[in-house]
């Protein structure tokens, strides 16, 4: 399976309580559920198209806990997001011992990232992380990642989270497909580009450079 990342993201690339105001307040964050007013149409077919497209989940332990919490209540089961939510195989990372009480749900071993390189073998479309600002750390870290759907929303908090923080690793994304809602909300995927590549701005005073 492809593992594919999915995350809500501000222009200056927090990815913090996107949802609700009492979603992760961690540092004092008092933004929560900043992308509340930027749903449309658009911004639906998107979720509903990369969810039906799913094989499995992989999850963060507040994202999972958030999901948990409020999916299983939607028993219709022609759902296109609740049906497969609740339906196929969630895995979630967490080092805590409470019970994962949503139906198909199982827990990382203590070797999180050779359980995921396991869960890539095995047959099927995409194994789908959601959110999981935390636990994509070591996704990106690793380079496990084969594709990122980042939805960019036309605000910068200045504080909160990031997906691509200071302690990852330089790396190279390739745009492979981008469209904007009518809210101003960017849907862009990127694939890994291998190293970043760095060289000289053309001056401007050989035409040749400007034109290549």
């Amino acid at each position: 399976m492809r593992l594919v990342l999915h995350s809500f993201m501000s222009l200056d690339g927090v990815v913090q309580a996107p949802g609700q105001p009492d979603e992760d307040g961690d540092g004092g964050f008092a933004y929560g559920g900043w992308t509340a007013t930027f749903s449309d149409p658009a911004f639906g077919e998107s979720m509903v198209r990369w969810i039906s497209q799913a094989d499995a989940f992989l999850l963060g332990r507040r994202t999972y806990d958030i999901f948990a919490g409020y999916w299983p209540k939607i028993t219709d089961a022609a759902h296109p997001i609740a049906a497969p939510l609740n339906a196929l195989p969630k895995y979630v990372a967490t080092l805590t011992s409470a019970r994962l009480e949503w139906e198909g749900s199982r827990r990382l071993s203590e070797d999180v990232v050779n359980d995921i390189k396991e869960l890539k073998l095995a047959p099927g479309r995409e194994l789908q992380v959601h959110g999981s600002g935390e636990f994509a750390q070591i996704l990106i870290r690793e380079n496990l990642i084969d594709e990122y759907r980042l939805l960019t929303f036309p605000v910068h908090l200045g504080v909160g989270k990031r997906l691509f923080r200071e302690t990852l690793p330089p790396a190279a994304l390739q745009l492979s497909e981008s469209r904007t809602t009518s809210t101003g909300v960017v849907v862009a995927t990127y694939v890994p580009n291998g190293e970043v590549v760095c060289g000289s701005v053309p001056d401007g005073n050989d035409p040749t450079e400007l034109s290549a």
